[in-house]
């Protein structure tokens, strides 16, 4: 039986690398993309390559439309040259960067950095590896517990992901007769570096967080890998455009 092989964006540190992980250890080649972080994303593909999984890293701005044919090119040749494949199973639109700043005070020129970062790349990274997508594959999108609850200093961001769950359904509509389905992972805060490590580093933010938590704590990057990869499996095949929240029961 051939592998499969998943697709990550952004998978040289946080969740991305947990979630590579986690799919790695369920039997699934990686490859995994990186903005500048070269050494770090080499680290995941090593452990990777130590699970007698096959990985790959390779560069990717997802905040660079114009650069996206170049990648799916790229990322043509190596599913020749390290997994003798010509395409690939699994696509998690994983890249992303945290913004904190109040609604009033949100630039244009921020607000545009967001939709090219999470909206436009979710939408057209998708859009050009559509070819490379065997049918039966699978599409996750990461959003945000920040699309359903809210909290002051991230309209920007959440409003990106919430267009990213619209999206979701959207896709999973459109490429139903490829038997592709498409579904949203939404995690609640983290304890990662994400948001320059604010969850995880400010110990008010912390314990306000955990105390909005109906399993009273924060989440780690633990809770979502598994969570995601879980999806990949045969178990969830009928799982099809669905919006579904790992926040440990956050501000219910």
């Amino acid at each position: 039986m051939t592998n499969k092989i998943a697709l990550i964006t952004g998978g040289s540190r946080g969740l991305g690398k947990n979630t590579a992980l986690a799919m790695a250890k369920q039997g699934i080649d990686v490859v995994l993309t990186y903005q500048s972080k070269q050494a770090l994303a080499q680290v995941v593909v090593d452990e990777i390559t130590a699970m007698g999984r096959k990985a790959v890293a390779l560069p990717l701005d997802v905040a660079q439309v114009k650069t996206f044919d170049a990648f799916a090119s790229a990322l043509k040749h190596a599913l020749q040259t390290h997994f003798q494949a010509e395409k690939f199973d699994f696509l998690i639109n994983n890249a992303g960067t945290g913004l904190t700043a109040p609604f009033a005070e949100t630039t244009e020129q921020v607000f545009d950095d967001m939709v090219n970062i999470h909206l436009k790349s979710t939408f057209f990274v998708t859009q050009k590896l559509l070819p490379l997508i065997n049918d039966g594959g699978r599409i996750i999108n990461i959003s945000s517990g920040l699309a359903r609850f809210t909290l002051p200093g991230y309209s920007a961001y959440a409003a990106m992901k919430g267009g990213i769950e619209v999206l979701t359904r959207y896709m999973a509509k459109e490429l139903g007769a490829r038997q592709i389905a498409v579904n949203t992972v939404a995690p609640g805060a983290i304890e990662t570096d994400f948001g320059q490590g604010l969850v995880r580093d400010n110990k008010e933010v912390n314990a306000y967080i955990a105390g909005q938590t109906a399993l009273g704590r924060v989440g780690v990057a633990d809770d979502i890998g598994p969570m995601i990869a879980s999806l990949l499996s045969e178990n969830n095949r009928w799982v099809n455009a669905q919006r579904i929240e790992a926040s440990g029961g956050m501000l219910i």
